[in-house]
C-alpha cells in the first residue's frame, strides 16, 4: 500500500466571536478554547500503488482536510497517516508560493521542497517554464502574476518532477480551455506511467474520468468507499449505501 489511513481524526478548536484583545489573551493563558468543530471522524482507507482516487463529498465535509494530512501540512488529532512516496500536492492556488520571489525562484524553492537537489532542479525547469506557458514572465516577482499564471506555474512544477503521488484539490477549475485540456492529458500521461493520484472535485464528468477508486465523505465521516463509478452513482443519487456496498 502507497497510502494508508487507520482510524483518523482531526479536530479543530472554534474559538469565540470576541474581539477583545484581553479576552483573546486570556483564553490563550489559560488555554480556554471555545466549541471543538469535528473536520475528520475515524476514517479509514487505504490506496494501493499506481491507484486513482476521486474523493467526493458536500463543501465542509473534509476532503481539503483529508489531502492535507496525505499531503504532511497537517497531522491527524488521532489516528495515522502512512505515505510511501514523494508527494506533489496541489492543494490551493499558489500555496507555497513567496509572492515577492520570482517565478524562477519559487519553481527552484518548491523543487527543492520536493526533494530534488538543486542541479536535478535547473536540468528540469526548462521543461516546466515551457510547459507552464509563462515565457519571459518567469523572471519576474510572483505578485505580478494574474491567478492563471500562477496556477499554471504552480501545476507544471507538481507535474513535471516524477511524482509517485499526485494529489489535485479543485485547481482545474481554474485557467483556460487549452491549458486544462493540456493539464488533463499529462495527468493521463503521468497515471499510465503508474502514477497514485487523488483528486477532490466538484465535477462529476471529470473524476469519472480520471479516477478508477471512489470515497464519498459526509460531515468527516466515510458513507462509501469502492468503484468510482458504483461511488458517483450513489453520491449522485443522494443514496446512502448498504454496509456491503460502503467497500465495494
Amino acid at each position: 500500500m502507497i497510502i494508508e489511513c487507520k482510524n483518523v481524526w482531526r479536530t479543530f478548536q472554534l474559538h469565540s466571536g470576541s474581539s477583545l484583545l484581553r479576552e483573546r489573551l486570556v483564553n490563550t493563558l489559560t488555554r480556554r478554547t471555545g466549541q471543538e468543530f469535528v473536520a475528520l471522524r475515524d476514517v479509514s482507507f487505504s490506496v494501493e500503488e499506481g491507484e486513482s482516487l476521486g474523493i467526493v463529498g458536500r463543501n465542509g465535509a473534509g476532503k481539503s482536510t483529508l489531502l492535507c494530512l496525505i499531503s504532511g501540512l497537517a497531522e491527524p488529532t488521532r489516528g495515522s497517516v502512512t505515505v510511501n512516496g514523494r508527494v506533489a500536492a496541489l492543494l490551493a492556488l499558489g500555496a507555497g508560493f513567496h509572492p515577492d520571489l520570482t517565478g524562477r525562484e519559487n519553481l527552484l524553492l518548491n523543487a527543492a521542497m520536493m526533494g530534488f537537489s538543486e542541479k536535478d532542479a535547473r536540468s528540469r525547469q526548462d521543461e516546466i517554464i515551457d510547459f507552464s506557458g509563462i515565457g519571459e514572465f518567469i523572471d519576474e516577482p510572483l505578485r505580478t502574476y494574474s491567478t492563471g499564471m500562477g496556477m499554471r506555474l504552480a501545476f507544471s512544477i507538481a507535474v513535471n518532477v516524477d511524482p509517485e503521488i499526485l494529489i489535485v484539490d479543485e485547481v482545474l477549475a481554474v485557467g483556460d480551455q487549452v491549458f486544462t485540456a493540456k493539464c488533463l492529458k499529462r495527468i493521463r500521461e503521468i497515471r499510465n506511467n503508474g502514477c497514485t493520484f487523488i483528486c477532490v472535485s466538484h465535477s462529476p464528468t471529470l473524476i469519472e474520468e480520471l479516477c478508477d477508486q471512489g470515497l464519498w465523505l459526509d460531515s468527516g465521516e466515510v458513507v462509501m468507499q469502492g468503484k468510482i463509478r458504483d461511488v458517483m452513482q450513489a453520491y449522485k443519487g443522494g443514496r446512502i449505501p448498504t454496509a456491503g456496498e460502503q467497500t465495494g
